[in-house]
């Protein structure tokens, strides 16, 4: 089950958050100080960065040592995913000057 759970966070990091908040609320709170904004900010722009700090999070001691880098990672995780998807969907924007010009009319 852990090995299905890994699998699929890494897949889908906002179902992942999802699934911990339902099993395990008063952990998930534990890792935010009861707060409902910044864990919801971090679904929205930050769902992996989230998702590792609440899999890294110690009680009492919170991220220590090493577990920085493996934030540092997941934060360099989203912002590529973030990167590609607007490089993506560049085309689609309504001031893309990556657009070929129309052609003339003859």
């Amino acid at each position: 089950m852990p090995c299905l759970f890994a699998l699929f966070s890494v897949m889908f990091p906002r179902l992942g958050v999802l699934f911990i908040w339902l099993a395990r609320p008063a952990y998930f709170n534990s890792v935010f100080g009861g707060s409902w904004i910044l864990p919801l900010l971090g679904v929205i722009f930050l769902p992996f960065t989230t998702l590792m700090t609440i899999l890294l999070w110690s009680p009492g001691v919170g991220l220590y040592g090493f577990d920085w880098f493996w934030i540092a990672m997941s934060v360099m995780i989203d912002l590529m995913h973030a990167g590609t998807s607007a490089y993506q969907n560049r085309d689609k924007l309504p001031l893309s000057n990556s657009a070929p010009p129309p052609a003339p009319a003859k």
